[in-house]
């Protein structure tokens, strides 16, 4: 899931204006960076049709957490206290989390054949005390929600409210939005779809688009431009207060603006094409050596499972371990949780053929030798400094500090 990230990004965010402005400054001497943020939200806005963003949530959980505060906010200024929360069997670890601190009860709606979300059986399950679906579009399975506007007139025919995780925005953004959708809040990972490294590579950023209606909602401070200046308005009576100490981690802002204005729209377009076009290369390429569970139209990943190797007892981590002795760093693996033995394949737009070609050996490579030689699976990987760790007494007796080689602790 991570792409490349242009040097052009790191260069901009360097630029000392930015990385010298202290957060304090006044905002008379904030113009240029408090424009980048406004002009980031508008651009944001333009990507997915959403009416209204706020750019300081600091990660895609942080994100999801703003999006649900203030559709808790929404329902009780309409003077009703929902109770739940319902989400697809596939979502994202953290979207019943979030549903939980807010709260909520989670309940879980089963995806049907095709790894989908059944209008029928959504139906059946929505009522008033329901306050919101979170689903994402695509899905974890990377395919999209066909049935995405019965869905969101299912909901909002019972007065409820569509959260959508925006981590698979790469897949369609530029040829669709997701207020065309029904959408009322969506987050997005800057940190993911527009190019800065996340996870162990850096700082996340989790921006939030909501429709008209959430305004109110919106964390303060809020961006305006007024008057030919950028301010920050506090004045919000009905705001959920702030998500953090300072608005948004900037650094990631400047990258996610860079990236934007470097691609320009017909850019941004070409993105998720390309996302998809590799990930079905891949797909395709592979279908006859893995087991593909789920075989309805992929968007920008593809999961496969160990069905097949696990024959020979070789299962997805043992796959995932002997890619590292080919030279890749292993993909997603044991998720979505409704595939057993998952092996999800994301290549984003920014792998070339050439790399692909050389992954698609590779995994040809090692289901061939789960058939012929799969006892060498067990020990890998061998070429790294580090081969295989044994994770099951890591997990039941981790040390948890460092201590000099030879040296013993002592009781003081």
């Amino acid at each position: 899931t991570m792409k490349y990230n242009p040097k052009v990004n790191n260069k901009v965010a360097s630029l000392p204006g930015f990385t010298q402005h202290h957060p304090y400054t006044p905002e008379t001497l904030s113009q240029g960076s408090l424009q980048l943020m406004f002009e980031l939200q508008e651009y944001l806005k333009e990507i997915s049709g959403m009416e209204h963003v706020s750019l300081q949530p600091a990660a895609g959980a942080q994100g999801e957490l703003t999006g649900m505060l203030m559709i808790h906010a929404y329902h009780a200024s309409q003077g009703t206290q929902r109770k739940k929360v319902i989400l697809p069997d596939s979502a994202h670890g953290t979207n019943p989390a979030t549903a939980s601190l807010c709260g909520y009860s989670v309940i879980q709606i089963q995806s049907d054949e095709r790894g989908l979300i059944d209008p029928n059986k959504l139906e059946s399950m929505m009522d008033e005390e329901t306050a919101a679906i979170m689903l994402t579009n695509p899905n974890t399975l990377g395919i999209f929600e066909t049935d995405i506007l019965k869905i969101t007139e299912i909901v909002h025919n019972k007065g409820g409210l569509v959260y959508c995780d925006g981590a698979n925005l790469n897949a369609v953004m530029g040829k669709t939005k997701m207020k065309a959708m029904g959408v009322d809040v969506l987050h997005f990972n800057l940190h993911k779809t527009f190019s800065t490294p996340h996870g162990g590579g850096g700082p996340g950023a989790g921006p939030v688009g909501i429709v008209d209606k959430l305004e109110p909602f919106l964390p303060k401070p809020v961006i305006e431009h007024t008057g030919g200046k950028y301010v920050l308005n506090r004045d919000r009576p009905d705001s959920i207060g702030k998500m953090k100490a300072f608005y948004g981690n900037f650094g990631i802002l400047v990258r996610a603006y860079t990236y934007i204005r470097s691609l320009g729209p017909e850019g941004i377009k070409q993105v998720a094409e390309m996302a998809v076009l590799n990930a079905n290369y891949i797909k395709a390429s592979l279908d006859e050596h893995y087991h593909l569970p789920y075989n309805g139209p992929s968007l920008h990943e593809c999961v496969f499972n160990d069905k097949r190797q696990l024959k020979n007892k070789v299962s997805t981590m043992d796959i995932a371990k002997m890619l590292i002795d080919y030279g890749f760093h292993p993909p997603t693996i044991y998720f979505p949780l409704i595939v057993k033995g998952a092996l999800m394949i994301e290549p984003t737009e920014t792998e070339s053929k050439e790399t692909l070609d050389k992954f698609i050996r590779a995994m040809k490579d090692i289901a061939k030798l789960a058939e012929t030689k799969p006892e060498i699976f067990h020990d890998s990987p061998r070429m790294p400094v580090v081969s295989r760790l044994d994770e099951i007494t890591a997990a039941r007796n981790p040390k948890l500090k460092w201590k000099p080689e030879g040296l013993e602790s002592k009781a003081t």
